[in-house]
Protein backbone atom coordinates (compact mmCIF):
# COMPACT_ATOMS: atom_id res chain seq x y z
CA UNK A 1 0.00 0.00 0.00
CA UNK A 2 1.24 3.65 -0.24
CA UNK A 3 1.13 4.98 3.46
CA UNK A 4 1.65 8.26 4.61
CA UNK A 5 3.97 8.48 7.60
CA UNK A 6 2.89 12.08 9.08
CA UNK A 7 5.18 13.56 12.10
CA UNK A 8 4.32 16.46 14.55
CA UNK A 9 7.32 16.52 16.92
CA UNK A 10 9.85 19.61 17.37
CA UNK A 11 12.81 17.48 19.16
CA UNK A 12 14.46 15.32 16.53
CA UNK A 13 15.55 12.99 19.85
CA UNK A 14 11.75 12.44 21.02
CA UNK A 15 9.90 9.55 21.93
CA UNK A 16 8.22 10.56 18.99
CA UNK A 17 11.13 10.17 16.52
CA UNK A 18 11.88 7.08 17.77
CA UNK A 19 7.95 5.77 17.19
CA UNK A 20 8.60 6.96 13.85
CA UNK A 21 11.32 5.46 12.97
CA UNK A 22 9.96 2.12 13.94
CA UNK A 23 6.66 2.44 12.35
CA UNK A 24 8.94 3.30 8.96
CA UNK A 25 11.20 -0.01 8.71
CA UNK A 26 7.52 -1.74 9.98
CA UNK A 27 6.32 -1.10 6.66
CA UNK A 28 9.18 -0.56 4.85
CA UNK A 29 9.81 -4.43 5.82
CA UNK A 30 6.70 -5.23 5.31
CA UNK A 31 6.63 -4.41 1.33
CA UNK A 32 4.70 -1.01 1.61
CA UNK A 33 5.69 2.40 0.26
CA UNK A 34 6.19 4.89 2.93
CA UNK A 35 6.18 8.68 2.89
CA UNK A 36 7.17 10.57 5.49
CA UNK A 37 6.03 14.16 6.08
CA UNK A 38 7.62 15.66 9.24
CA UNK A 39 5.53 18.90 9.93
CA UNK A 40 8.56 20.22 11.79
CA UNK A 41 11.25 19.83 9.53
CA UNK A 42 9.10 20.35 6.73
CA UNK A 43 8.87 24.06 8.33
CA UNK A 44 4.91 23.56 7.54
CA UNK A 45 2.67 26.88 8.75
CA UNK A 46 -0.25 26.05 10.63
CA UNK A 47 -1.97 29.31 10.27
CA UNK A 48 -4.68 28.86 7.63
CA UNK A 49 -3.93 32.34 5.41
CA UNK A 50 -6.82 34.99 4.37
CA UNK A 51 -6.22 33.67 0.89
CA UNK A 52 -7.06 30.24 2.32
CA UNK A 53 -9.90 31.27 4.43
CA UNK A 54 -11.91 32.98 1.78
CA UNK A 55 -12.37 30.72 -0.68
CA UNK A 56 -12.97 28.16 1.65
CA UNK A 57 -16.71 29.12 0.48
CA UNK A 58 -15.39 29.83 -2.99
CA UNK A 59 -15.21 27.71 -6.55
CA UNK A 60 -12.47 26.32 -5.63
CA UNK A 61 -9.88 26.41 -2.20
CA UNK A 62 -6.84 28.36 -2.76
CA UNK A 63 -4.39 25.43 -2.48
CA UNK A 64 -1.44 27.05 -4.37
CA UNK A 65 0.76 26.88 -0.31
CA UNK A 66 -0.27 23.10 0.12
CA UNK A 67 -0.23 21.42 -3.20
CA UNK A 68 2.46 19.14 -2.15
CA UNK A 69 0.91 17.91 0.88
CA UNK A 70 -2.67 17.79 -0.65
CA UNK A 71 -1.02 15.40 -2.98
CA UNK A 72 0.56 13.62 -0.31
CA UNK A 73 -2.55 13.12 1.18
CA UNK A 74 -4.69 11.87 -1.83
CA UNK A 75 -2.42 9.39 -3.38
CA UNK A 76 -2.15 7.69 0.26
CA UNK A 77 -4.37 4.23 0.61
CA UNK A 78 -2.75 4.76 4.55
CA UNK A 79 -2.50 6.87 7.16
CA UNK A 80 0.03 6.87 10.39
CA UNK A 81 -0.15 9.81 12.35
CA UNK A 82 2.47 10.51 15.23
CA UNK A 83 2.47 12.94 17.41
CA UNK A 84 2.31 13.89 21.24
CA UNK A 85 -0.79 14.89 22.57
CA UNK A 86 -0.70 18.44 24.86
CA UNK A 87 -3.42 19.80 26.67
CA UNK A 88 -5.45 16.68 25.61
CA UNK A 89 -5.44 18.07 22.01
CA UNK A 90 -3.30 17.87 18.76
CA UNK A 91 -0.14 20.12 18.46
CA UNK A 92 -0.60 23.18 16.80
CA UNK A 93 1.42 22.43 13.74
CA UNK A 94 -0.68 19.10 13.57
CA UNK A 95 -4.44 21.12 13.98
CA UNK A 96 -2.84 23.49 11.19
CA UNK A 97 -2.08 20.77 8.77
CA UNK A 98 -5.93 19.87 9.44
CA UNK A 99 -7.08 23.13 9.21
CA UNK A 100 -5.34 23.88 5.78
CA UNK A 101 -5.05 20.28 4.14
CA UNK A 102 -8.21 18.57 4.92
CA UNK A 103 -9.85 21.22 2.79
CA UNK A 104 -12.66 21.79 -0.05
CA UNK A 105 -12.27 19.81 -2.21
CA UNK A 106 -8.68 17.76 -1.00
CA UNK A 107 -10.96 16.21 1.47
CA UNK A 108 -14.04 16.81 1.56
CA UNK A 109 -16.78 19.02 -0.89
CA UNK A 110 -19.48 21.21 0.77
CA UNK A 111 -22.96 20.27 0.01
CA UNK A 112 -25.56 22.51 -1.50
CA UNK A 113 -26.90 24.89 1.23
CA UNK A 114 -24.50 23.97 3.76
CA UNK A 115 -25.95 20.37 4.37
CA UNK A 116 -23.22 17.64 5.00
CA UNK A 117 -19.85 17.33 3.37
CA UNK A 118 -19.75 15.01 0.96
CA UNK A 119 -15.92 12.61 1.59
CA UNK A 120 -13.52 12.68 -1.15
CA UNK A 121 -10.81 10.49 0.24
CA UNK A 122 -12.00 7.24 -0.82
CA UNK A 123 -8.57 5.75 -1.47
CA UNK A 124 -7.89 5.85 2.65
CA UNK A 125 -8.22 2.22 3.50
CA UNK A 126 -6.00 2.06 6.74
CA UNK A 127 -5.82 4.72 9.12
CA UNK A 128 -3.30 4.37 12.70
CA UNK A 129 -2.48 6.61 15.16
CA UNK A 130 0.04 6.53 17.67
CA UNK A 131 -0.09 8.84 20.86
CA UNK A 132 2.16 9.92 23.58
CA UNK A 133 0.71 11.64 26.37
CA UNK A 134 2.28 12.52 29.54
CA UNK A 135 -0.83 11.37 31.74
CA UNK A 136 -1.73 8.35 32.98
CA UNK A 137 -4.94 6.18 31.00
CA UNK A 138 -7.29 6.93 33.35
CA UNK A 139 -7.79 10.43 33.24
CA UNK A 140 -7.47 10.27 29.56
CA UNK A 141 -10.14 7.90 29.20
CA UNK A 142 -12.74 8.60 32.29
CA UNK A 143 -12.00 12.35 33.17
CA UNK A 144 -11.50 13.35 29.60
CA UNK A 145 -13.61 10.48 27.23
CA UNK A 146 -10.65 10.54 24.96
CA UNK A 147 -11.26 13.96 23.17
CA UNK A 148 -8.41 13.04 20.75
CA UNK A 149 -9.80 9.99 19.21
CA UNK A 150 -12.98 11.01 19.28
CA UNK A 151 -12.14 14.30 17.46
CA UNK A 152 -10.19 12.21 15.15
CA UNK A 153 -12.48 9.32 14.47
CA UNK A 154 -15.74 10.97 14.21
CA UNK A 155 -14.73 14.50 13.40
CA UNK A 156 -12.41 14.30 10.65
CA UNK A 157 -12.37 10.66 9.17
CA UNK A 158 -15.97 10.14 10.22
CA UNK A 159 -16.69 13.02 7.51
CA UNK A 160 -13.46 12.57 4.98
CA UNK A 161 -13.06 9.08 4.46
CA UNK A 162 -16.02 6.06 4.11
CA UNK A 163 -15.28 2.66 5.31
CA UNK A 164 -11.55 2.96 6.43
CA UNK A 165 -10.01 0.62 9.42
CA UNK A 166 -9.22 3.11 12.24
CA UNK A 167 -6.47 2.07 15.23
CA UNK A 168 -5.49 4.25 18.11
CA UNK A 169 -2.34 3.75 20.40
CA UNK A 170 -1.42 5.54 23.28
CA UNK A 171 1.35 5.46 25.12
CA UNK A 172 0.20 6.73 28.85
CA UNK A 173 3.02 8.42 31.16
CA UNK A 174 5.23 9.05 28.73
CA UNK A 175 7.88 10.75 31.17
CA UNK A 176 8.11 8.11 33.67
CA UNK A 177 9.05 5.36 30.71
CA UNK A 178 11.84 2.42 30.68
CA UNK A 179 13.07 1.19 27.61
CA UNK A 180 11.40 -1.91 28.42
CA UNK A 181 8.16 -0.28 28.06
CA UNK A 182 9.06 1.50 24.88
CA UNK A 183 10.36 -1.81 23.51
CA UNK A 184 6.54 -3.01 24.60
CA UNK A 185 4.59 -0.35 22.84
CA UNK A 186 6.77 -0.74 19.89
CA UNK A 187 5.61 -4.10 19.51
CA UNK A 188 1.89 -2.99 20.01
CA UNK A 189 2.77 -1.21 16.79
CA UNK A 190 4.15 -3.99 14.91
CA UNK A 191 1.36 -6.00 15.69
CA UNK A 192 -1.32 -3.46 14.33
CA UNK A 193 0.42 -3.09 11.22
CA UNK A 194 1.64 -6.26 10.50
CA UNK A 195 -2.72 -6.93 10.06
CA UNK A 196 -2.32 -4.60 7.00
CA UNK A 197 -2.05 -6.83 4.23
CA UNK A 198 0.50 -5.89 1.59
CA UNK A 199 -1.77 -4.71 -1.47
CA UNK A 200 -0.64 -5.12 -4.83
CA UNK A 201 -2.95 -3.66 -6.85
CA UNK A 202 -4.31 0.13 -6.18
CA UNK A 203 -7.51 0.41 -4.09
CA UNK A 204 -10.76 1.08 -5.93
CA UNK A 205 -10.71 4.68 -7.01
CA UNK A 206 -7.13 5.14 -6.42
CA UNK A 207 -5.91 7.59 -8.70
CA UNK A 208 -3.34 10.85 -8.91
CA UNK A 209 -6.21 13.34 -8.55
CA UNK A 210 -5.45 16.70 -9.58
CA UNK A 211 -9.20 17.89 -9.26
CA UNK A 212 -8.27 20.29 -6.33
CA UNK A 213 -6.67 22.60 -8.34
Amino acid sequence: MHCLLVSAHPLAGSLCHTLVAHIHQSLTVAGHTVVAEDLYANNFEPALSPAERQSYYAAAYDTQAVAECADRLLNAQALVLVFPTWWFGFPAILKGWFDRVWAPGVAYDHAKNFGPITPRLMQLRKVLVVTTLGSPWWVDKLVMWQPVKRILKTAILGTCVRGCQFDMLSLYQSEQLTPAKVQAFQQRITAKLQRWQKTQAPAKGYRRCKTWK
